[in-house]
């Protein structure tokens, strides 16, 4: 069934509701209701329920099946009626024709059923403008709605639409930025994840632009804006979104081509079958048979039972088209940042000196750590935590914005930040001498010093999924002929994770209109493009690709709204299940098609040659229907191989550490 068969068709093309044309598609606002549905099916079911308790209940559950028959049939008998006033004939009418033939031999059950699978498929497959709208809600959020603009040296409270171009705000630690501009004081770690998809906070100072709805982590900044309101990059993300929305295609099925020839086909049929027997009872088997229940349930049943499987492994489907499309892949696109990767930070090295025990380093880095709100201090107290090694408590704590911070511990003082920052504060030595990482390739140092010695350093990168190379392996195997990796991340960083999982083409440096203009040149050579993404900067790639996906748990809400498919547990082994389970349900379907089709050919035959009565041809056409609902069924137990990840921790030896759900190298202790 067309999504919008059963839908009121009194919208116009263009909708107040979503706020832009539809290009003449029309409308899909229903005016079916769920209750009105669940209330309709209950009066069905109450009617077997009676019969089978009270003997002498026939008549109790004759008129409970004729209220249901009669709530679940009124809308799709309100269409039908409303489409032959305008001079339309489509499958409206051959299932209105169907609930109508059923009803007409008393069957109010199989009428009411008929109608309740319908309307059941149609509420599943409706889409709405909902996922644009709560888009723009969610970019509106990270907006912060007040600014502190600084006027004549004092500050003031301001919406931020009041911002303008040559206004100085102040941003404090924790604040999402208003606008963006240009920092002329102070300094500060950003989170610039939500924009540029980079996955290690970018240490700012004066003269660095920012961009609205980036979070300062640290540090009082005062800014000077550059653009505010809708000529902001989010605001410019905001547009892209919209303007991908419209470019989606609308969903049109097979059967919807030739159904509108059925309806006055099975007319003519009964009507021949009339003038040639006069029988009457051959006319009614003929319209109870031609009831084209296979045809009715052979999307909505299978879809239901895929939808079923994929909810149970974590996928969340919001549009039923994309379910179906997603059979036709051939090519994937994926952000880096919280996509191939965790999106959080995690001590990958952990490297002592001068005859310090790891597990001693790791106890005084988080002891002072603690303290601090930066993402490489939560970094460290989580490992701590997850090795179980105690904190103490530390006094004098000092932070210094974007460089490190200090702190004593049993009358020592101890630094902790990069190397220049420890050597301002006096520590000799060859800091960086024993370091063997690159900070290019997206990793982020930190040293630990006791008094003037360094005693160890610490690396930390933004973590690879682990089932990334797997899952990519799986898809290659699938038949996707083109996976790549954009990402806003610098190129190192992200030719480095390429590497380790084994993607084939990466693209580094992207800006979220390049995103787009990437997955457009895809689809431009032939490809239908599945966008992998979780980000502010990801929306308008999703929004742009054939199918969309976000990872739920860590993703934004932005990206989750504009992807019609989201990974709630971040498990990309989900993605090759995915395009099998596409590909399944479109062969159950193509098989719930043939059936339906032998079934009502061989059928009218029997019914036009006297063989069926029409009670016989009402148990057969529900028989027919039960063959494709338990052809579907067999989707549901799709991906029951597919278990949840398991991070086990394994034990490490007792004078190091007991190894975190993170995998960390221990390096060997040197003077």
């Amino acid at each position: 069934m067309q999504v919008t068969s059963l839908m009121s068709r009194e919208s116009a093309p263009g909708c107040a509701e979503c706020g832009h044309d539809h290009d003449g598609l029309e409308h899909t606002h229903t005016n079916v209701k769920l209750t009105e549905t669940i209330i309709g099916l209950i009066f069905v079911l109450n009617s077997f329920v009676v019969e089978w308790v009270f003997q002498r209940g026939a008549t109790v559950a004759g008129l409970s099946a004729m209220v249901g028959a009669i709530i679940l049939g009124f809308p799709i008998l309100r269409v039908a009626y409303l489409d032959l006033r305008r001079g339309i004939l489509s499958i409206n009418e051959l299932v209105a024709l169907g609930v109508l033939a059923s009803a007409a031999t008393g069957d109010f059950r199989t009428a009411g059923i008929v109608a309740f699978f319908m309307l059941t498929g149609e509420i599943i497959e409706t889409r709405t403008a909902a996922g644009a709208r709560a888009s723009i809600e969610s970019l509106v959020k990270i907006t912060p709605t007040k600014a502190r603009r600084l006027v004549n040296g004092r500050e003031e409270e301001v919406p931020s639409s009041e911002l303008k171009v040559g206004d100085v705000i102040r941003v404090r630690p924790g604040d999402n930025i208003a606008a963006d501009g240009v920092i002329v004081s102070g300094q500060g770690s950003l989170n610039q994840a939500n924009i540029t998809g980079e996955s290690l906070p970018v240490d700012k100072g004066a003269g660095d632009p920012v961009f609205a709805g980036t979070i300062n982590l640290t540090g009082a900044l005062e800014v000077k804006v550059t653009k505010a309101g809708q000529d902001t990059t989010l605001g410019r993300v905001r547009e892209l979104i919209l303007a991908a929305e419209k470019t989606k295609l609308p969903f049109m099925r097979i059967i919807d081509q030739y159904m509108h020839f059925y309806t006055p086909l099975v007319l003519v049929i009964a009507a021949l079958v009339w003038a040639f027997t006069k029988d009457l009872d051959r006319v009614i088997a003929v319209l109870v048979v031609a009831c084209p229940c296979a045809f009715i349930l052979a999307t909505p049943s299978a879809m239901v039972a895929a939808l079923s499987a994929a909810a149970r492994l974590g996928i969340l489907v919001k549009n039923i088209a994309d379910l179906e499309a997603a059979a036709r892949i051939t090519a994937f696109v994926f952000d880096k940042t919280g996509t191939l990767t965790s999106g959080k930070l995690v001590v990958s090295r952990l490297n002592p000196l001068g005859g310090i025990a790891p597990a001693e380093l790791l106890r005084l880095a988080a002891s002072v750590e603690q303290f601090s709100s930066h993402p490489t201090a939560k970094a460290l107290v989580q490992l701590a935590q997850e090795a179980g090694v105690p904190l103490v408590s530390a006094t004098d704590f000092k932070e210094t914005a974007g460089r490190g911070v200090s702190a004593s511990i049993d009358g020592t003082r101890l630094l902790i930040g990069r190397a220049a920052f420890l050597k301002d504060q006096g520590v000799t030595g060859d800091i960086m001498g024993t370091v063997d990482l690159d900070e290019a390739a997206g990793f982020s140092l930190l040293f630990i010093a006791r008094g003037t010695e360094c005693i160890g350093w610490v690396g930390l990168q933004d973590q690879v999924r682990p089932e990334a190379g797997e899952a990519l392996k799986e898809l290659q195997e699938a038949g996707i002929n083109r996976l790549s990796m954009v990402s806003g991340d610098r190129k190192p960083v992200a030719e480095r994770v390429a590497a380790e999982i084994g993607m084939p083409e990466v693209v580094a440096e992207c800006l979220p209109q390049d995103k787009v203009e990437f997955v457009r040149a895809a689809k431009s050579r032939g490809h239908r493009v599945a966008v992998v993404g979780d980000g502010v900067n990801d929306a308008p790639a999703l929004a742009a690709g054939d199918i969309s996906i976000a990872m739920g748990a860590a993703g934004s809400e932005v990206a989750i709204h504009s992807a019609t498919i989201a990974l709630m547990n971040n498990d990309l082994r989900r993605l090759p299940f995915l395009i099998r389970l596409s590909r399944m349900a479109r062969s159950v379907i193509n098989q719930n098609f043939l059936f339906g089709m032998i079934f009502i050919v061989g059928g009218l035959a029997a019914a036009a040659k006297g063989y069926l009565n029409p009670i016989v041809a009402a148990i057969l056409h529900n028989a027919g229907s039960l063959i494709v609902v338990f052809n579907s069924a067999r989707l549901v137990r799709q991906g029951e191989e597919l278990e949840p990840m398991a991070t086990a921790a394994e034990e490490s030896p007792a004078d190091t550490l007991p190894a975190p759900s993170a995998k960390v190298e221990l390096i060997p202790q040197q003077a």
